[in-house]
């Protein structure tokens, strides 16, 4: 599998570091050893959804709780999700800490996932959700406790937009 199992431990202990105990995510290749963590972690709870969108839900829920909650997602997935980010999270000032896959980029092989690449930004950027992409496993550590402090002190959505150089092993 082209996936890189060290550079989504790296993620994963960055996440944890966070103080995130909660993970809403769907299966998506990028995702499969990060979604595997934290099923297996007993500090973590993962909820698995049906679609993306469950997931605001979920950390709305978990904020209220006191826990801090991350979403893993893909891009389509984030797009999916736009109705319950906007008119949850947006609307009433709810930390959201998003991980979304940056599929559609260079070097993707699957056509079928270019048009949500070229419309992540964009839309991000429309809705001014700040965002950072991950390229390298040296800056996940850093770039997720600044997501994680700005997504709680200005209560909203958060993006961390997970590259193909940080998620695929060499020549995947």
């Amino acid at each position: 599998m082209p996936v890189s199992v060290a550079n989504s431990q790296v993620v994963y202990n960055a996440i944890k570091g966070v103080g995130v105990r909660m993970i809403s995510a769907l299966p998506e290749t990028w995702l499969v050893h990060l979604v595997r963590m934290a099923d297996e972690d007993p500090q973590m709870t993962l909820v698995r959804l049906a679609k993306e969108e469950e997931g605001v839900g979920v950390s709305a829920g978990a904020h209220f709780a006191g826990v801090k909650s991350a979403m893993l997602m893909q891009n389509h997935g984030f797009l999916q999700a736009i109705n319950g980010i906007v008119g949850v999270s947006l609307l009433y000032k709810i930390p959201l800490l998003m991980l979304i896959t940056d599929r559609g980029g260079f070097g993707e092989k699957d056509p079928w996932q270019t048009e949500g690449g070229k419309h992540t930004r964009p839309v991000l950027d429309a809705l001014r959700i700040a965002h950072e992409d991950l390229t390298r496993p040296d800056e996940v550590e850093p770039k997720l406790a600044k997501a994680m402090t700005l997504a709680q002190s200005s209560l909203s959505p958060v993006a961390l937009l997970l590259n193909r150089d940080l998620m695929w092993e060499e020549g995947g």
